[in-house]
């Protein structure tokens, strides 16, 4: 692909207005593009969506979005179940794709995407947003730069201490979810450590799941529920080192939300976590020199993008964007492995192999 100097605005389209009212906001603070139409089946939340950004196309049918609205790049942000055929024929329509995590309901789903942005020759990128942040960028740059060494041990995890979805919606529905807490939440933890370790191939997966708080809250309501409310794995890489995951929509713990990523290394450490229980951020680097060891707290880091910013930048200059299928792939696969492992009891062993990416 060539460098697109495009005479007027990419048009963007987004499909779900739940997260997808987010997309809306971000997409149009890029120069380069407009969103042109939106879609969702609350008739109500396009009107306002509409009015707040002055959108030109309100549909309730993405087909027909896709097929009257010549758009050159579709979010996707709809339930999870809708994530596969959508950004399929998204492809079919000729666009380039930027789809909420996580990528699919399953690793076969996932492949299927990553195939179909190969052949359409367009675009796939996963919103793993937590990557765009100050901190993220800054440590990425701290290990790139070589001052953790070689990553053996990392811990991710995201805790809520009630934060459970509406009973009855489809985030508690497996067959419209794919899982609980494990994909709404521990999916951004599980991107971020692998993003900072270099995404290793995992290879084996020991995984559990419990519903101990949620499940009778729901039957009291007699309310369909029927995925985790808490859910941890032990992963193993390719090259040796280890991943511990955590994620949780009801735990008792003293923060409303608690979020850690923290990699140990051969020269260093690090850890960025949220502050207060709430969704502001700080990271902190660890190390040793001449027998002295330091703290070093990063302060005043350069501003992040958003992803969907940056997802039009790197169309607009032909360069590689953030999250692409290779690494949504991973994660879709580690999710499987975990639910799998879960449900069986015993570690799962993972054979695929995939390509290294940014």
């Amino acid at each position: 692909m060539s460098r697109i100097t495009p005479s007027a605005p990419l048009r963007v389209g987004v499909i779900g207005l739940g997260m997808g009212r987010g997309h809306v906001a971000n997409f149009n603070k890029h120069s380069g593009c407009r969103v042109v139409a939106i879609c969702d089946l609350d008739t109500k939340r396009c009107q306002l969506v509409q009015a707040e950004h002055q959108v030109d196309a309100v549909y309730d049918n993405a087909d027909t979005m896709l097929a009257e609205a010549r758009l050159d790049v579709v979010a996707i942000a709809t339930p999870n179940i809708l994530h596969h055929p959508l950004t399929l024929k998204a492809f079919t329509a000729g666009c380039h794709v930027l789809c909420e995590k996580p990528m699919a309901m399953n690793s076969a789903q996932a492949e299927e995407m990553r195939d179909a942005a190969r052949a359409a020759q367009k675009r796939l990128m996963i919103n793993f947003s937590y990557r765009f942040n100050e901190q993220s960028w800054a440590l990425r740059q701290h290990v790139d730069d070589g001052h953790l060494g070689e990553v053996y041990f990392a811990r991710t995890s995201w805790h809520r201490r009630r934060g459970m979805p509406g009973f009855g919606g489809w985030f508690g529905r497996k067959e419209m979810s794919g899982g609980g807490p494990l994909i709404d939440l521990g999916v951004h933890r599980i991107d971020l450590a692998l993003w900072l370790m270099g995404y290793p191939n995992p290879t084996w997966i020991m995984g559990a799941t419990y519903d101990h708080i949620a499940r009778p809250l729901a039957e009291a309501e007699s309310k369909a529920f029927d995925v985790e409310d808490l859910a941890t794995a032990l992963i193993r890489f390719d090259n040796g080192a280890t991943l511990q995951v955590e994620a949780s929509w009801a735990a008792h713990i003293g923060e409303a939300e608690l979020m850690e990523t923290r990699l140990l290394g051969t020269r260093g450490g690090l850890v960025q976590r949220n502050v207060n229980g709430g969704y502001s951020f700080e990271a902190q680097m660890f190390h040793e020199r001449h027998g002295a060891q330091y703290d070093t707290t990063l302060i005043r880091q350069p501003a992040a993008t958003s992803s969907m910013e940056h997802f039009i930048d790197c169309i607009i200059h032909d360069r590689p964007h953030q999250g692409d299928a290779e690494h949504g792939l991973i994660v879709q696969r580690i999710l499987d492995g975990i639910y799998q492992s879960a449900a069986s009891g015993e570690p799962i062993q993972l054979c695929h192999t995939t390509t290294k990416s940014t």
